[in-house]
């Protein structure tokens, strides 16, 4: 049943060996909230407003519960086996190859995509500064600011930026990034501290009350406002768990700690600014939350509400937001970059790129070619989506897709790493990991058929790679046959990419879907009939996350996150739906993992220690 020799597993888990041991448990919680506070905090909170109202306060209480619920289990897992590029690697070593290989790659697009997002959002800020960096334009039938020539070239530069930081190794960075992230915390701190002197309790009962849209749109804010954006890099600490001095002890701690102050964080933001809104300033009709995001705040929303308080002090301190918008962005643009380059090492030492991409530079440390090649893919994802807009609904919905297998993972090692050293052990973990599974679940599903339009594709449009590079060297697929359902697939699916999904008209919706789901049930089955035979459990162990992510998809589009004024699933008949789809699902992902020559060779190298 091997996949590969156990020298080969043992060398997989010596890999990180070579990665310089030097983060502690302060630089790891530092690189974790730097992640999470950067430009979701400045940008978010109106956004969400205008989506849920002053209710959307509990968008974000809600939103970190179930993110913290995610964490919780990764920590088990990080603390056991820490390694760097780490939530891209855990599902090899507990399902094989395809399911590694299609949430790697679901990792991977948002992985490299946020450095671009962050230096997106830096330039934005600038452009009310400095003339010719943005203009407005129309896409899908919305107005979004844009980048010029000019600002994406400007945008560039600080990803060269970032690039030369983590370059010089993982000690500098830490050191950089601790000093960053300590003003990081002071100006979020001090912004809700002078807004609250502005706080009007009206604003929370009139106009509407307290939910104006209704009870819905509080979860649809978590995955499509920004609000799971922001919590995001709570995984910073894991995907530098190989450079850790003490991993086992320090990755869990910095992960579930930076969770809760985040959330702390972004209540009280929420709550301040929602006080603080000033609706003659606005610029809008007085209680037309929906209307906010093209109101005069929509740029700048602290920065606003603080001129608008009539304070100086409070306007000089908005001067200060303005530097902040370089520093925030910044700061998490540099980390992601980092863990941009060790998601492609970590997709390389699964063997789903070519060695070299795990190449270790002696002198700094560092995953060299994977910090190359993660800038260059960055600028490509710059090109055509130059806009924090277009891109920050996309990476949140496939980010949160990889952390399905955070329960999954814990459940399955318990059972074939038993023996393994666990610094933390989670509690009630038969009802703790299903629901951080399921957490991580709705909020792929309350991101609504909008998104999961263009992830579901995206997804699929990666397994013509799994052919071509992983399926010839480790499945024992013919080279030849290999090729040609790779081509094949990739046509298929670009072809019905182009033509749907036109989910507005219920039948090109079933065709897309349909067509979708057929091209990957027969790609699968011929990777499965032209594996070798001992190999071929690692095709079918995958089966539960197809049938999750359509499942998914298809339920979004008959409850109040698909495209009807006037649902088939009415809310919150929807969610008790998919939660319970999602808890069948996680049983039977259980169900599926097995314990694989790289869990064995990690199991037998502690042991031996």
């Amino acid at each position: 049943m091997a996949e590969i020799n156990m020298g080969e597993a043992t060398e997989y888990e010596s890999s990180d060996k070579h990665l310089r041991k030097t983060l502690s448990f302060q630089d790891l919680f530092f690189l974790s909230m730097s992640g999470i506070i950067g430009s979701g905090w400045l940008l978010a909170v109106l956004g969400a407003d205008s989506i849920a109202g002053p209710a959307v306060v509990l968008s974000w209480l809600i939103g970190g519960v179930l993110v913290l619920f995610i964490a919780l289990n990764y920590a088990e897992i990080s603390g056991m086996i820490p390694r760097s590029g780490a939530i891209v690697r855990y599902p090899h070593l507990t399902h094989g190859s395809y399911t590694g290989y299609v949430l790697a790659w679901a990792y991977f697009l948002s992985a490299v995509t946020v450095p671009t997002i962050e230096a997106e959002a830096v330039v934005t800020y600038a452009s009310s500064y400095i003339h010719g960096l943005t203009i407005s334009s129309t896409v899908n039938g919305s107005s979004v600011t844009v980048l010029t020539g000019t600002g994406i070239a400007f945008a560039v530069v600080l990803t060269l930026i970032f690039f030369a930081l983590n370059y010089f190794g993982i000690k500098v960075l830490g050191r950089f990034n601790t000093v960053i992230t300590w003003w990081k915390f002071v100006i979020p701190t001090l912004t809700f501290l002078l807004l609250f002197f502005t706080f009007r309790a009206s604003n929370f009962v009139n106009f509407g009350g307290f939910a104006p849209m209704g009870a819905a749109p509080i979860f649809q804010a978590i995955p499509t406002a920004g609000i799971v954006f922001s919590y995001l890099g709570f995984r910073q600490a894991l995907d530098y768990g190989g450079e850790a001095r003490n991993p086992q002890r320090d990755v869990p701690r910095a992960t579930i700690i930076s969770v809760i102050a985040a959330t702390i964080l972004y209540v009280l933001l929420q709550l301040a600014f929602t006080g603080a809104l000033h609706w003659s300033a606005l610029g809008i009709k007085i209680g037309d939350w929906g209307s906010l995001g093209t109101s005069k705040w929509a740029t700048a929303p602290f920065a606003s509400a603080l001129q608008a308080s009539g304070i100086a002090l409070f306007a000089a301190f908005a001067v200060l937001l303005q530097v902040d918008a370089y520093v925030s962005p910044g700061g998490t643009g540099l980390v992601y970059t980092g863990t941009a380059a060790r998601t492609i090492y970590g997709i390389a030492m699964d063997d789903y790129l070519p060695p070299f991409f795990a190449h270790i530079n002696q002198r700094w440390g560092i995953p060299i070619v994977a910090l190359v090649t993660a800038t260059i893919l960055g600028w490509l994802f710059l090109l055509p989506l130059p806009s924090w807009y277009l891109l920050v609904g996309f990476i949140s919905v496939a980010t949160v897709l990889t952390y399905i297998m955070g329960g999954v993972g814990l459940t399955v090692l318990r059972r074939t790493a038993s023996d393994l050293h666990r610094p933390y052990h989670m509690p009630a973990a038969s009802i703790l990991a299903p629901i951080g599974f399921i957490s991580a679940a709705l909020i792929v599903y309350w991101s609504g058929t909008s998104q999961l339009n263009y992830i579901v594709a995206a997804v699929v449009l990666g397994l013509p790679l799994y052919a071509w590079i992983y399926a010839p060297r480790k499945m024992g697929v013919n080279m030849a046959g290999s090729v040609v359902a790779g081509i094949v697939m990739l046509i298929a699916v670009i072809l019905t990419a182009y033509f749907g999904p036109f989910s507005q008209n219920a039948l090109n919706f079933y065709v897309y879907f349909i067509l979708l789901a057929v091209e990957v049930l027969l790609f699968s089955a011929y990777m499965w009939y032209a594996s070798d035979p001992t190999k071929r459990h690692q095709i079918t162990a995958s089966a539960w996350l197809f049938v999750m992510l359509f499942g998914l998809y298809l339920l979004a589009y008959f409850g109040p996150f698909g495209p009807a004024k006037t649902p088939a699933l009415p809310f919150p008949l929807d969610t008790v739906i998919a939660a319970v789809f999602s808890l069948l699902i996680f049983y039977w992902a259980v169900a599926a993992g097995h314990s694989t020559p790289e869990i064995e060779a990690i199991v037998a190298s502690q042991t031996k220690a």
